[in-house]
């Protein structure tokens, strides 16, 4: 009789626990947005008790992932035809949050691109030019739209070395493997990049398609009221001081 009781109340114990568990989410997000959204989450769980767990990589990995039923409940883009696709496909559950627009900066700490603007690609000095593989970043589809705007493709194309995401990229330049790169403007905002003391050249706009960033829920989240205070916050104030600190701007 003891060994009843005692497993009735363990089976009570248990039930109890999962009923106060904290609420948890699990983010996809594009590495442009590293230490934005890190400091948002930061923010948002002072108000929100629970588990914010975020994977950060390129937007088009991180898409086809959830098309194939990977569980993330929000999805962070840096191209906004990713959620669009998502949408297409009914695999989400909210509008698309258009949360911002990203830009390019060419940056180095071996030349300082400010004098010579994207013509600092052409110097002897620069021997390596990073930028994010094109295939499934659009950092790098942007990289590359700069590149030709300028007409410097095939000027550099044996100079370029291409990162898996944004955020290796910019691994690329600080580290030196690269000499110089066209990477994030909110990572060369960051306090890893401005503590590596080098420059950065802002790419005019018009030299490429815009980086509109779309934000949207998933059907993973289906039930997760968590999920949905996540992106509601993201439309607040204090989110958006973050986002604009670190260079995204309302489109």
């Amino acid at each position: 009789m003891n060994r009843i009781r005692l497993s009735i109340v363990c089976i009570v114990m248990m039930i109890a626990g999962q009923g106060h568990a904290q609420p948890k989410i699990l983010i996809a997000a594009a590495s442009d947005l590293k230490f934005a959204l890190d400091s948002v989450a930061a923010t948002f769980k002072k108000t929100h008790p629970g588990t914010v767990d975020i994977t950060y990589g390129s937007s088009g990995k991180l898409f086809e992932q959830i098309s194939n039923s990977a569980p993330f409940d929000i999805f962070f883009s840096a191209d906004i035809t990713y959620p669009q696709q998502l949408k297409q496909k009914k695999l989400t559950l909210s509008e698309i949050y258009i949360y911002g627009k990203g830009r390019i900066v060419l940056w180095s700490k071996k030349i300082d691109p400010e004098k010579e603007g994207m013509n600092t690609l052409l110097s002897p000095s620069i021997l390596k030019i990073a930028i994010a593989n094109p295939q499934h970043a659009p950092y790098g589809k942007r990289a590359e739209e700069a590149l030709a705007y300028y007409k410097l493709t095939e000027r550099v194309k044996s100079k370029l070395v291409f990162g898996e995401n944004i955020s290796q990229t910019a691994q690329f330049v600080t580290t030196g493997a690269a000499d110089a790169g066209i990477v994030a403007l909110s990572l060369a905002l960051s306090p890893n990049m401005k503590k590596e003391n080098g420059t950065y050249f802002l790419i005019p706009e018009e030299s490429h398609k815009p980086l509109e960033q779309g934000a949207v829920i998933t059907k993973h989240a289906l039930g997760n009221a968590y999920a949905k205070a996540f992106l509601d916050y993201m439309n607040g104030a204090t989110a958006n001081a973050i986002l604009l600190h670190f260079g995204f701007t309302k489109p």
